[in-house]
């Protein structure tokens, strides 16, 4: 059975659709030798061959299938993005404040938060700030059978993804990784205007769509935030 070369570098990480894998911590190990940090974004996404390709009937290799993670984007319009006091949207924002789930535009309060991963929640207002720098959310709602699947698997996306040379090394990568209760979906991603939502971890396309979205937010600048909510 072939497998797609871009979809290898993440067999280690099954989708939170059901599968059982071995974890080590999120990082990736010499097997997954196709992750390469240093080489460029360009390479982690599947070329148009990919598409086509059949992965096989075997249950074990749903991780490997796109589809199997009903992988869908949004292109919602960006909305005016005020500055609001912090603490306004702390208990959720109220209904049509932002169009998109997670939000990619709009209101936000004057701080954002930092570029790492965040045990607890963070809310919007911060979110949507450092969206507004550029940055790329990956957020994720799990029940106890897939955390912390869902987490690690993301991780190693995130670990993946190449050093932006904008950011302190402290930093490393306008990345923002953390639990969203408030999700409609498992897993989710979003970026200044764009949405990308799955029910598992599909790293090819998950990373494809970050390599053409990152640093798109209308202040393009990589300095440090808020750590702890």
């Amino acid at each position: 059975m072939r497998r797609p070369l871009a979809l290898l570098a993440m067999t280690a990480l099954a989708c939170a659709c059901g599968s059982k894998f071995a974890t080590n911590g999120g990082a990736p190990d010499a097997g997954d030798a196709a992750v390469d940090v240093s080489a460029p974004a360009v390479d982690a996404a599947p070329d148009a061959g990919d598409a086509s390709v059949d992965v096989g009937v075997d249950a074990s290799d749903a991780a490997f299938d796109a589809s199997a993670c009903n992988v869908r984007t949004e292109d919602p319009a960006v909305l005016a993005s005020p500055h609001v006091s912090e603490g306004t949207y702390d208990a959720g924002a109220p209904a049509g404040t932002y169009d998109s789930n997670p939000p990619s535009s709009g209101p936000h309060y004057p701080i954002w938060a930092n570029f790492q991963e965040f045990a607890n929640p963070v809310p919007d207002g911060y979110l949507v700030h450092s969206e507004e720098h550029g940055a790329i959310l990956l957020v994720y709602k799990c029940a106890d059978s897939t955390c912390p699947i869902l987490p690690a698997a993301l991780r190693a996306v995130r670990d993946a993804f190449p050093t932006d040379a904008l950011c302190d090394p402290s930093i490393r990568v306008r990345i923002v990784l953390a639990p969203r209760p408030d999700n409609d979906a498992p897993v989710a991603a979003a970026a200044w205007g764009h949405v990308y939502k799955a029910d598992c971890v599909d790293a090819a396309s998950l990373t494809a769509w970050m390599t053409a979205h990152y640093a798109m937010g209308p202040e393009n600048f990589c300095s440090p935030g808020q750590t702890t909510f």
